[in-house]
Order: C-alpha cells, then structure tokens, then sequence
C-alpha cells in the first residue's frame, strides 16, 4: 500500500467502514484483515495520537506547544500498514510499532489529546484518509465522530473476560507477569472511563451493526463483517 501524506485531499465518494468498539475486542487485527481483502486504505485512529507523540518527541516539541503541533499535523508522513496479525504504523516510512508502546509516548498522547485545536487538526487528517477504492477506519469513535456518514458501521465487542484473557495470553506470550484478576478490573475501568468520558465516548453509532467476537475466531469475525460490507455495497 502506498505511503500517505496528511496534505492529500480526501474523496467523499470513497466508501468508509467503521469498526469501532472498546480495547481488546481485535478491532486492530479484524480491521487490517478486512483492508486487505477488500483492497481498501486503512486507518487505525487510536495510534494517530501515538504517532504524533513520537514525532513531536523526536522534534523536541513540547505538549504545549500548540502551533507547533499544529504545524506537526499538517506535515505528518503517516502510514498504516495491514498484515495477517494486525496494522503496522510506519511514520516518515519507518515502523514505529515499538516506540508507540512506550510510556513517554503514552503520556505525551495523552496530554496532545486534550487540546482541542489538535484535536481539530487530527480530524481532519484522520477524514484525509478517505480515498478510493474505500477506507476501513478503526477506532472508538470513527462512526460517531470522524465519519458519520460512513457506509457500514460496525462495533466490535466482546465479553471483559474474553478481551482480559486475550490480553493475558499476548502479555504472557511476550514474558511479562502479570495477573488476571488485575488485568480483568483495570479492562473494567478502562471501559466505564471510555464509555463515560464527555469527548468521543466508546458507544456504538445508532446505526451501527454490532458484532460480538467473544465465541468467535478471527476468520469468522472478518468473514461475518465482509458479508456485512458486500450486501451493504452492492445494495448502495
């Protein structure tokens, strides 16, 4: 798939999928598949903060800095990158999956996100990816919010004991100690803060179909969406 730059125009006419939902439901993974087997552009909102948290790291631009971030977003070389087991984020044509994990990334995020003019500014990167042949959007808000009037609308969702066993079994495969019951509560207040929070809460547009992935594999949940998206295409 070809790099993206935020200065490209968006097409209105390009049909959008949004696949929304809360942490740990496999929105990264899902998302990426169904990109790839449409032919579509992908956009995974959550690690746009992240990138523009690495960049302005990189640049020694302070969270406070608005102008500058400002002039951040309308340069970024941003790139989301499908494969079988997720999305990889390339920024300036590097990976940058590692650095957006780490915990000065997260907390500089955190900070860019609650300026509102960055916010704006994100936006309308974010609806710049809309181009044919269609995009798949993932996030918590991108059918709410980013892209109201996308094609089909799809939230992802699953039990908080499956979405806290699938994030034990990751941890655990890469070494790390953790415990379940931990993880279960923390995924649980994770959750109550999104759905409750007053800028672009994690609920389901009212149009939207939801999916629950708890009794189902990964080709199943893509195999039900993309039925989902070809009787809503061919129909339109």
């Amino acid at each position: 798939m070809a790099g993206h730059e935020a200065s490209v125009t968006n097409d209105d006419d390009a049909p959008v999928i949004t696949i929304d939902g809360p942490s740990g439901a496999g929105k990264g993974a899902v998302s990426a598949r169904c990109a790839s087997i449409l032919g579509f552009s992908l956009l995974d909102s959550g690690a746009v903060y992240r990138s523009v948290a690495v960049a302005a790291l990189k640049r020694g631009i302070d969270a406070g800095d608005i102008p500058s971030l400002l002039r951040l977003c309308s340069d970024l070389d941003l790139e989301f990158v499908p494969g079988q087991n997720g999305i990889s984020v390339h920024l300036d044509g590097i990976s940058v999956d590692e650095q957006l994990r780490r915990e000065s990334v997260s907390v500089m995020s955190s900070k860019i996100a609650v300026q509102p003019d960055v916010r704006a500014a994100l936006l309308a990167l974010q609806r710049s990816y809309r181009q044919q042949p269609g995009l798949v959007a993932d996030g918590r808000d991108m059918g709410t919010i980013v892209f109201p009037n996308a094609a089909v609308k799809i939230f992802l969702d699953a039990s908080v004991k499956e979405r806290a066993t699938r994030r034990f079994k990751q941890l655990k495969e890469k070494g790390e100690s953790v415990i379940f019951s931990r993880l279960f509560q923390d995924l649980e207040e994770r959750d109550r803060r999104d759905r409750e929070r007053a800028v672009a809460p994690t609920v389901p547009a009212s149009d939207a179909i939801l999916v629950d992935s708890t009794q189902l594999s990964l080709d199943d949940v893509v195999d039900r969406i993309l039925d989902i998206v070809r009787s809503a295409l061919k129909s339109s």
